[in-house]
């Protein structure tokens, strides 16, 4: 098969400032105390995707998630090591990434999908479809920087799932949308994966990655610790999350109706 994603002994490594000014960092030098500390969010990790694969990438908060998502988007690149993909890449890496807060949600669909790679063309052909998907009404024509962040994900999703792509990215897009929006984003997910498409889901909720994907990787405090099938991998993780997913269903439903209201 064809390989679709390729990471190979990838590091990141960021800087933890405890000090901003000039007069806190000197005040700390003289005292001996410590200005930075670094570390490893991805920490030599390796791992290959085959074209088509659909993938969990698991793990607890803070575990690498979504440094990694982003180094296999090439927003960021590795310090040591690598990591390679073939085709087009486009998905939801973040709620509201690429849109600008100061323009209205039509004329951020252009500026998103641009991002993505489409032409205003190719986009033109896929208004529509887009509109209808993010099914935010009379608020596409008005500044997203008052949208709530159910509204971010409805407009970015909608744009995502209608870029022709050969991976496809998603991270946690469905812990801010509705019941209604989650059931459509999932059956949309499906399709995707049923036309071929590799496919990386960065999820907690063990019920949606065991529907979606065949793999499990899972990080922990950014070293890859399981790579295998979904089931052994949620027992690796100790999820047992059914109760809870759905509960949060039911709260990210509400609290995304009160956003509506209040923000818009």
């Amino acid at each position: 098969m064809t390989e679709s994603i390729v990471a190979r002994h990838a590091s990141k490594e960021f800087t933890m400032r405890y000090h901003r000014t000039i007069k806190q960092i000197t005040i700390a030098a003289m005292r001996r105390n410590k200005i930075s500390d670094s570390f490893l969010a991805v920490d030599d990790v390796s791992f290959t995707i085959e074209q088509g694969e659909s993938v969990g990438l698991m793990g607890l908060n803070g575990s690498g998630k979504s440094t990694l998502l982003k180094l296999i988007n090439g927003v960021m690149k590795p310090d040591s090591g690598e990591v390679l993909t073939r085709g087009r890449i486009a998905g939801l890496i973040a709620t509201g990434a690429g849109f600008h807060p100061q323009m209205t949600g039509r004329d951020n669909v252009y500026l998103n999908a641009a991002i993505l790679g489409m032409s205003e063309a190719e986009t033109d052909r896929k208004f529509d479809a887009i509109v209808e998907f993010a099914d935010i009404g009379k608020f596409l024509d008005t500044p997203v920087g008052h949208y709530s962040s159910g509204m971010f994900s409805r407009l970015g999703f909608a744009v995502a799932v209608n870029t022709d792509s050969d991976i496809f990215l998603i991270d946690e897009v469905l812990a801010v949308g509705d019941r209604p929006f989650k059931k459509k984003c999932m059956a949309r997910m499906q399709e995707i994966r049923d036309e071929g498409r590799t496919m990386l889901y960065v999820s907690h909720a063990a019920n949606s990655v065991r529907k979606m994907c065949d793999r499990v990787l899972v990080l922990e405090k950014g070293v890859l610790g399981y790579d295998g099938p979904v089931d052994e991998g949620i027992r690796y993780l100790q999820y047992d999350d059914t109760d809870a997913e759905d509960v949060s269903s039911e709260d990210n439903q509400d609290n995304d109706d009160e956003e509506l209201g209040a923000d818009v």
